[in-house]
Order: structure tokens, then sequence, then C-alpha cells
């Protein structure tokens, strides 16, 4: 395994139109870490995950994922969005919403080997949903079809793995089965996972980025009851300016 981290952002500073989102923000996270981002709405939860996946451009600074460009390290990225952001109502069986992850495997023809499809097979027996593979996606649970998702990411193979809100309107039992799926995967790939819920998640990262403005670096035992409540009162954000 590499020395060199596996994200690593050294000055960045972000605006849109002027209005400052992120200011001097450092930090490097390792190979294998499992890291939830938190902060209150509005403070660049939203924007840091851009950043971090190529869609946006810092304004100064510079963001590495494997020791090169997010761009370049785009084939070794996998990417979960919330499932209440997805097309439902798309006619689509949920192993054909999971080979999606190999697209960029394709031959000449767009067609996947079988290799491949045999990768989103397994990508379903890791979360758990190999049952459902011929199952329509829209007719799936909100915790089920984010289940899929992470398994469409995973057909990829990536080497670092961003989640935005998995967790987000779904149940406390699904909830608990997405952490310990990602809690699984800790060590064979960098997982980054935005969360509001700190509550569930204490025990399963190694430390936490708090964003607002800036990024400050927790570890779990850091985080106050207030906190994990998402109750940002004042010393917190006072320390996250200066």
């Amino acid at each position: 395994m590499s020395t060199s981290p596996a994200v690593c952002l050294k000055n960045i500073s972000f605006s849109y139109e002027k209005t400052p989102i992120l200011e001097q923000v450092d930090f490097s996270i390792d190979e294998g870490e499992f890291v939830g981002i938190f902060g209150p709405n509005g403070g660049g939860k939203t924007t840091l995950l851009k950043l971090l996946m190529g869609f946006l451009t810092p304004d100064i600074g510079e963001v590495s994922l494997l020791g090169t460009s997010p761009k370049q390290a785009r084939t070794h990225i996998g990417y979960v969005p919330q499932a209440t952001k997805i097309d439902r109502q798309f006619p689509i069986t949920v192993e054909e919403v999971v080979q999606m992850g190999c697209l960029s495997k394709t031959n000449f023809w767009g067609l996947l080997s079988q290799t491949h499809k045999q990768k989103a097979l397994d990508a379903l027996e890791k979360v758990k949903m190999i049952h459902k593979k011929d199952s329509p996606f829209g007719h799936l649970s909100g915790g089920e079809a984010q289940r899929v998702l992470i398994a469409r990411a995973l057909a990829s193979e990536p080497k670092i793995l961003f989640l935005d809100e998995p967790t987000a309107s779904v149940d406390p039992v699904a909830e608990e089965e997405i952490l310990s799926i990602l809690s699984s995967l800790k060590g064979s790939l960098t997982i980054l996972m935005v969360t509001h819920d700190l509550q569930t998640i204490l025990q399963k990262v190694g430390k936490l980025l708090c964003v607002h403005r800036k990024v400050h670096i927790l570890a779990p035992s850091e985080v106050c009851e207030h906190y994990g409540l998402g109750l940002y009162h004042s010393p917190l954000i006072q320390t996250l300016r200066k």
C-alpha cells in the first residue's frame, strides 16, 4: 500500500460569485480510513464533496486523490448519491442498476464482459441484495435502494468511495444495515461520508471533518452530545472560524 495519503487538500479556498464558501482548508486522509463529514447547513459540505470529485476547481490551493488530480483519479472513485435523488420510476432491474457502475468497462460494441457482470453480482452480495437482482429498482424500499446504489459504486472496484448522506430518509434498521456494510469495507478502500446523523456513526468512523467555512478534524471522542444532535452552538462555530 502506498505511503502517500489517499486524499490531500492544501490551502484550499473556494467562492461562489465572490461569496466565500471554504477558506484555508488543509487536511489529508490515509488509505483505508472511514471518515464522516458533518456541519451546519450551508457550511460547505456539498462544495467540499464536489471539489474532491473534481466537479469544481478551487480558487486557490491543490486537491489530490491517490497522488494525482481528482479528474485523473476519476476511474478510482465511487460515488453514492441519496436514493431520493434517483428517478425511481425508470424501468430497470436491480442488477441492471449495479451494472451501470461498470459502464466504463464496456467493449467496442458497448457490451459488458461476463467478468464485469460477475463483479456486479459480487457487489450485490456484499450489500446483501443478491436475492433482489431481478426486482424492479423502483419497487425497493428506501434502505434497499440505497444499498443497491452502494453496490453500483462498488462494482467499479473503486479505491475511494464518496457518499452523500446515504442514511437520509431511511428507517433505523436500514440505517444500521448500511453503516454495517460500510464498516465492513474499512481498510479495503477509503470512505468519506457526508452525514447529519452523528449519533449513529461515532462508533463507526475513525475521524470526523466538521465543515463550516473551514474544516476542523475531530476524533469521535471530541464530538460532544450537542454536536451529535446537530446543535452547532457558538463555541464550536467560533472555534471553526478561527
